[in-house]
């Protein structure tokens, strides 16, 4: 299996409040770690976070269709699989490439349990890239962090789901905007995520850091820090990268 699992993969920016193509990130060296993967002519699945979200799954769809030729990356078909269409994730064996979009980590997970994904990628043999909710969902047991207001003081939020199974990383997207972020009134690293660190280990992406998975090696590209047991320390630095 190869897959690239990333804070935020770029391809759209906004110009005069209109969403269009760009080309994808390529802090860390990401856009040539994904071209060394890339399948050419690629048959491309985008499983998206919200199945009844059509309007912000056809503007991904639409901005992709442009932004990974713009950035070397050929595609022969595009496809987005939400409840308009469940059946474009029955038959992997034909897609090359499967791309896990970001959003809302349960409701995403919601949606890849409906679709069996999980069962469904055993074997997969194509590539597999995603990007924050979507990375998060790769793990065996997924940490949904809280991120809508009332989900820290739910009783009833699941903060640890089965994932995708695809590595036992739990990753934390966009840590450089979560830093001096508060939730129902709690600040989300140090009153949240710290306590939810102990007995686990999670490992907390900067935009433009992302993690390589190729025939089981993975490798770290980009500041990054681990967060575990309550405590947090830089474990790679921009520009860098690790053998995790």
């Amino acid at each position: 299996m190869k897959a690239m699992l990333t804070s935020s993969l770029g391809g759209s920016s906004k110009v005069n409040g209109i969403r269009v193509p760009s080309v994808l990130i390529q802090h860390n060296g990401l856009l040539d770690e994904l071209r060394s993967i890339w399948i050419p002519n690629a048959k491309v699945l985008i499983i998206c976070a919200d199945p009844s979200d059509y309007e912000q799954n056809d503007s991904i769809c639409a901005c992709l269709k442009e932004a990974l030729p713009m950035s070397g990356l050929s595609i022969s078909h595009i496809d987005m699989c939400d409840d308009r269409d469940l059946h474009t994730a029955e038959d992997l064996e034909s897609v090359d490439v499967l791309l896990l979009a970001g959003g809302h980590v349960p409701t995403q997970n919601r949606f890849m349990e409906q679709l069996r994904l999980r069962e469904r990628l055993r074997g997969y043999d194509g590539v597999i890239i995603a990007w924050s909710a979507g990375s998060m969902n790769c793990a065996d047991i997924v940490y949904a962090a809280p991120e809508l207001e009332g989900e820290t003081i739910d009783p009833l939020y699941e903060r640890w789901i089965t994932g995708l199974g695809m590595t036992e990383i739990n990753i934390l997207p966009h840590f450089q905007s979560l830093k001096d972020e508060c939730l129902d009134g709690l600040r989300l690293i140090e009153d949240v995520i710290f306590p939810d660190s102990v007995g686990h280990e999670m490992i907390a992406l900067n935009d433009g850091s992302y993690i390589m998975i190729v025939d089981g090696k993975k490798t770290l590209f980009g500041e990054a820090y681990m967060i575990k047991d309550g405590h947090q320390w830089q474990i790679c630095e921009d520009g860098g990268s690790l053998s995790l």
